[in-house]
């Protein structure tokens, strides 16, 4: 167990590597951070080889924690900005568009034709053939009312 209180710069350093690669194949940008706060606390004992392991432990745990919650409050600080915001919820490109009924909405269900697709609506009760607006996407399945109660 004497090994242990000999910690060599270049574990710190190793340590950094395999963080950084769990954080490539799992990004959650956790790992990054520890990853970082672990090189740190490598380069600090290449400089200072002298550190006791309580010491360079307490640093990365530290640094791990500041340098975690200050990338946590850049992200809210600055979201991420896409110019397809709607990329993976296709459905909700759709909400305010105008359709006309495939299938009459019978008992508060029916069907609306979209380019190549068929999308269930629910809505009240009306024939085939009838415009309707997308007020609300529920997973598959479009919230409509009838167009005519926009008209004017």
């Amino acid at each position: 167990m004497e090994w242990i209180n000999q910690v060599e710069f270049w574990y710190w350093l190793i340590a950094a590597v395999v963080m950084i690669v769990i954080e490539m194949l799992l990004p959650a940008a956790y790992f990054l951070w520890m990853g970082i706060s672990a090189f740190i606390v490598g380069l600090l004992l290449y400089a200072m080889p002298d550190i006791p392991l309580l010491i360079q432990v307490i640093i990365f745990g530290v640094l791990s924690v500041v340098t975690l919650v200050l990338y946590k409050k850049h992200q809210r600080a600055n979201p991420t900005v896409n110019d397809e915001p709607n990329l993976n919820r296709r459905g909700e490109q759709y909400v305010g568009r105008i359709f006309t009924l495939d299938e009459a909405i019978v008992n508060g269900v029916g069907k609306v034709k979209v380019d190549d697709s068929t999308w269930r609506v629910k809505g009240m009760d009306m024939p085939a053939g009838m415009k309707v607006r997308v007020m609300s996407v529920d997973g598959t399945i479009f919230n409509v009312e009838s167009e005519t109660l926009y008209a004017e």
